[in-house]
């Protein structure tokens, strides 16, 4: 496995690695630094209203370590009106800002940290790296998410290894409500209280068009329904508009804020 994916990456000279914060680009970055030297890897992280701020500390914090080429950038996601109307294909919109941003900035083969696993979901993002031939070393190594955790384990990436999954912000918002910034810091909030005071493996805040749902793993949701006055709580947490809206705890669904036909 290791060896596939050091192969790989030696063949495609130098590279620019999009690294979101979230432990598949985390592991692709370090991998590729140490193998192929910082002078030949370039790491860009994109900040925005949808990338919560540990996943940019956690960038930050490697780059300090493993000792990353690292830039900083506005992707400009939230200046396309397509990405910010919220379609059902919004990731589309969303990595073709990304890259194209990258690309504006370098020549160097783009790579990205989308796994084998990824291959199975519905991911229109992967449409917009085709338009910018973005390479994806770890399906081409054939490594899924099980695979990655343990390269990071093995890298002695620690803690960071174990990281839940956690998609940018904007996943949260179900499809044709617009993506708004003050929106998005209230789900932050919101999921950021929740895992300090119910310590669950999974918490995803839904906006929807009825209210909003919190969808938690079993043993959380059932921790969640024996607290009062939570959902009072919470709406105290969210914009104006939302403040007196329902507020549901249902068992944790991937993707339930993609509603619609799929292109």
């Amino acid at each position: 496995m290791r060896k596939a994916l050091e192969e790989c990456l030696a063949s495609l000279g130098d590279v620019s690695i999009a690294v979101s914060g979230g432990i598949d680009s985390l592991t692709l970055a370090v991998i590729a630094t140490r193998l192929l030297g910082p002078a030949r890897v370039e790491i860009m992280h994109a900040i925005s209203a949808a990338v919560p701020r540990e996943a940019t500390e956690r960038v930050e914090m490697l780059a300090r370590s493993e000792g990353f080429d690292l830039t900083i950038i506005d992707a400009g996601e939230f200046s396309d009106p397509d990405y910010l109307r919220n379609p059902v294909n919004r990731c589309f919109f969303c990595k073709g800002n990304l890259y194209g941003a990258i690309a504006a900035r370098s020549s160097r083969q783009v790579l990205s940290g989308t796994n084998l696993d990824d291959l199975g979901e519905y991911r229109p993002g992967l449409e917009a790296a085709k338009n910018f031939a973005v390479h994806h070393p770890f399906v081409e190594a054939g490594i899924g998410k099980q695979g990655v955790r343990q390269l990071a384990r093995d890298a002695g990436l620690g803690a960071l290894s174990e990281i839940s999954a956690s998609p940018c912000l904007s996943s949260r918002i179900e499809t044709s409500i617009a993506i708004q910034p003050e929106m998005l810091a209230a789900v932050h909030r919101i999921e950021t209280f929740l895992t300090e005071t119910l310590k669950p493996q999974t918490v995803r805040c839904r906006v929807r068009r009825s209210g909003v749902a919190i969808e938690l793993d079993r043993e959380a949701l059932a921790r969640a329904r024996g607290m009062t006055d939570v959902g009072r709580d919470l709406r105290g947490m969210l914009p104006g508009a939302y403040k007196n809206c329902p507020v549901t705890f249902e068992p944790y669904r991937n993707g339930s804020a993609f509603v619609g036909v799929r292109p």
